[in-house]
């Protein structure tokens, strides 16, 4: 059986999680202190105490799904799989992972996304929601009525649709016409993945110039383009390009079965990426790192 770490983004998180690692492992502990380092905050504090309103802040959320996705690898001593994914800001830790940024520049990288996320999209103006019971080309069809993005590709029957409020909101209403069998918005606090995430792409551009990606020692399976990725400069061009274009996991999963992987292994909170894989590809079996 061949395996592949993949790393969950947005919506997983939890307060209180990897508190238990944090307090009994010593090298949890080590990525969790090197995070609040590097932020100069006590993230940590947040991720174990909450509020939640707190921890689910874009700027907070982001470093801190993260911090509990590297503190759970190290402390599992899990060893590197060939190939390496994450979704959204996953990807920044599956990079992470791999070898290719540090833990302290993962943090302030992501901490500068959820920050220019926020800046380029004033509170209540965007809107991100789910549409179940469609496929993706349909979806894309209606998008394309409504000046619409497809943000997420998650799974058949599952996409994230993104953008300004009244076009989302009219997306959905197309889609439940359509025959869609929920179309609701989620609790996120900016738009993903999206067009008017422009200038976010735009700082992230300018934040990765100072930034050293070093080559992975594991590949990643690109949210760009569905397809292995291991140069420093394409790693870094699709990072800014997953600011203001949709994530193919849908894609990305079929990849991995494609090149021979049979087993998708979840590192992080949540099993938003567990439950996907199944219902992507049937060959394909899905499990949690457990420690």
């Amino acid at each position: 059986m061949s395996s592949i770490l993949v790393f969950p983004g947005q919506g997983s998180q939890a307060v209180g999680m990897g508190k238990e690692l944090y307090e009994n492992n010593p090298d949890a502990r080590a990525v969790f202190d090197e995070v609040d380092d590097a932020l100069n905050q006590k993230l940590s504090d947040i991720i174990f105490n909450g509020p939640m309103e707190d921890l689910t802040l874009t700027t907070n959320v982001q470093p801190a799904i993260m911090a509990v996705s590297i503190a759970m690898l190290r402390a599992s001593g899990t060893p590197l799989t060939e190939y390496v994914a994450g979704h959204s800001l996953g990807e920044y830790t599956a990079l992470c992972a791999a070898g290719a940024l540090s833990v302290a520049d993962t943090a302030r990288l992501l901490r500068l996304r959820g920050d220019a996320m926020q800046r380029a999209v004033p509170v209540g103006e965007g809107l991100t929601a789910v549409i179940l019971g469609l496929d993706i080309e349909k979806v894309r069809e209606i998008c394309a009525q409504t000046d619409c993005d497809v943000a997420n590709d998650n799974s058949p029957g599952q996409v994230v649709i993104s953008g300004a409020k009244d076009v989302v909101e009219a997306t959905m209403a197309l889609a439940k016409e359509a025959g869609a069998k929920r179309a609701m918005p989620l609790a996120l606090s900016v738009p993903v993945h999206c067009r008017i995430q422009a200038p976010a792409a735009e700082e992230m551009r300018a934040a990765l110039e100072n930034i050293e990606i070093k080559t992975p020692k594991a590949i990643l399976i690109s949210n760009k383009t569905a397809a292995p990725m291991s140069d420093p400069a394409e790693i870094k061009e699709a990072l800014v390009y997953q600011i203001t274009h949709g994530v193919h996991w849908r894609e990305s999963v079929l990849k991995m079965h494609e090149l021979g992987i049979t087993e998708t292994v979840e590192v992080g909170p949540g099993s938003v990426l567990t439950g996907l894989t199944p219902r992507i590809c049937s060959d394909m079996t899905a499990k949690k790192l457990e420690i």
